[in-house]
């Protein structure tokens, strides 16, 4: 047995060596992190200013991707909003499950204050968004190599997320203007098989056999959150109406 002990090793090297193309696949616990992406971090590297500003609403996203909930993208756009802070963001996607719901307390007298007698702030305007595939597997990529029966592959394909966001004026609801970003989503996939077939031909140059069959399958896939492609979209489109709004 020990002349096929070198075969035992190089699968073994072999099945670890694919093992470590994802550096993730142990699963080992991790802590959690505060979102520092380059986009978080220049909107909240916007000077503040004092003083009154512009009151802004979103009431919910429609998404045509189905992997993306439009709840969450507004949630995404409000807090990009608030992150900006060039903004004072009026709740509309909500309002039953907390404005609303604590102004009936109030009016009921089950809490102090007066809360059921305010009105609410009216925005200045109203954004809509929408997110978009923009272009489904813009580029695709892939190969393999067959080394003694031993197959290696690899692949990659990107895709392009889109988010349209619609300017409304409130006070005539005139549609005034739009901000178009898009963002490449990466995803990649690489596998090895077939190890025991480039063992069993090492064996036969030997001429010997192999005394049981050995082979490896690894697959391993990767692909670029579609959360956080959309949170950078959503991020760099805020910008940009703080650019064109937030000083008027």
């Amino acid at each position: 047995m020990k002349q096929y002990i070198g075969y035992f090793q190089l699968a073994l090297v072999l099945s670890l060596l694919m093992m470590t193309i994802n550096p993730r696949a142990s699963y080992a616990e991790s802590a959690p992190i505060v979102d520092n992406s380059n986009s978080t971090r220049a909107l909240q590297g916007l000077p503040r200013t004092m003083g009154a500003k512009k009151i802004v609403t979103i009431y919910e996203f429609r998404s045509s991707v189905p992997e993306i909930a439009a709840r969450g993208a507004t949630d995404m756009f409000t807090n990009a909003l608030v992150k900006s802070g060039a903004f004072a963001v009026a709740e509309r996607s909500r309002l039953n499950e907390g404005v609303n719901l604590e102004r009936q307390l109030a009016a009921s007298g089950q809490t102090t204050g007066g809360t059921a007698l305010g009105r609410l702030a009216g925005a200045n305007y109203i954004f809509e968004g929408t997110i978009s595939e923009a272009n489904h597997a813009q580029e695709q990529s892939n190969g393999s190599i067959n080394l003694g029966g031993m197959e290696v592959g690899a692949s990659g394909n990107i895709d392009i997320i889109g988010i349209d966001v619609r300017v409304v004026d409130a006070t005539n609801g005139l549609v005034v203007d739009s901000v178009n970003v898009s963002k490449s989503v990466q995803s990649s996939q690489r596998s090895v098989a077939g190890v025991g077939n480039m063992l069993g031909a090492l064996a036969g140059l030997r001429g010997r056999s192999m005394p049981i069959n050995i082979d490896v399958n690894v697959q391993s896939v990767r692909r670029e959150s579609l959360d956080k492609a959309v949170r950078a979209c959503i991020e760099g489109a805020v910008l940009e109406l703080v650019k064109r709004y937030a000083s008027e």
